[in-house]
């Protein structure tokens, strides 16, 4: 096994597709959420299986998975994961971004918004504290309002969130029923212009209680269209990473990945998905 290391931003999905046409037998990606996203993207639709080593400011993914947070412990164990085919999201026909595979998440309007105005070495310098302060430095102003348009219905948010992963930046549940093994994502679209609205939608995902809460909607989707009707400038972001502007769409690529994943983790996510199936059944 061949170290390869990255020298910045695209690198990492060169190495990628590099390992591919070599037909490499597993490809370890260790760094954050940005860097996993680049090494999916170029080995997106491949048979070789991607493992995961934590690494950078956070990993949701590998929080996802109950790794831990230590890549040696991890690559240790790396031996009794086991590979299963996974699904990924795709976003699409950003006005400024390519279009790009993801494992985790994207984020529409207010998160997007925090990222693409962060200021990087104050995020080398505080790690993922660098997000909260500036997300909390936003209250009392306006967002720009967007259209969701998905399971048949149009809704007007200030945020929104396509997630694969319970897990939101390592600390919270957003997508509480999200799972990997599921070929959808999970929407959760907040309304309404005034960021400090949202200190309220905060508490309900502290509390567990955001999916009954007026302004809040939950769904389960395939595809999801994201459009602008007032032409104002409405982020978007992918696995923590700056995706450009609206409009586009965010859907789901069946059997385009193979993740190695704990066996314990794989028993869970596939109890929970027959325990929301059996939830369904019973309404």
């Amino acid at each position: 096994m061949t170290p390869a290391p990255t020298t910045g931003p695209g690198t990492a999905t060169e190495i990628a597709i590099r390992c591919v046409e070599e037909q490499a037998d597993l490809i370890l990606a260790l760094g954050g959420d940005g860097t996993i996203n680049e090494v999916v993207n170029g080995m997106a639709g491949s048979q070789v299986p991607l493992g995961i080593l934590p690494g950078g400011t956070a990993n949701v993914l590998a929080m996802e998975l109950r790794l831990g947070g230590d890549a040696v412990r991890v690559a240790d164990k790396l031996t009794s994961n086991v590979p299963v085919r996974i699904a990924t999201g795709y976003m699409s026909g950003s006005s400024d971004h390519a279009a790009r595979h993801f494992l985790t998440m994207a984020g529409i309007g207010l998160d997007a918004y925090v990222i693409n105005h962060l200021n990087l070495d104050w995020k080398a310098s505080v790690g993922k504290a660098a997000y909260w302060i500036a997300g909390f430095s936003q209250v009392g102003k306006k967002l720009a309002e967007f259209d969701v348009i998905a399971g048949g219905r149009t809704i007007r948010a200030g945020f929104a969130v396509c997630s694969r992963v319970r897990n939101y930046g390592g600390d919270l549940e957003i997508a509480r029923t999200a799972n990997l093994l599921d070929d959808s994502f999970e929407l959760v679209a907040f309304e309404g212009d005034s960021v400090s609205r949202y200190l309220g939608y905060f508490y309900g995902v502290l509390a567990g209680t955001l999916k009954k809460m007026k302004g809040v909607t939950v769904m389960h989707v395939r595809r999801a269209e994201f459009v602008n009707p007032a032409e104002k400038g409405v982020y978007a972001q992918l696995d923590g990473e700056r995706m450009g502007r609206l409009p586009l769409t965010v859907e789901i690529v069946p059997n385009s990945l193979t993740l190695l994943m704990p066996e314990r983790f794989v028993e869970q996510a596939q109890k929970q998905r027959r325990d929301v199936s059996e939830s369904v059944l019973a309404r």
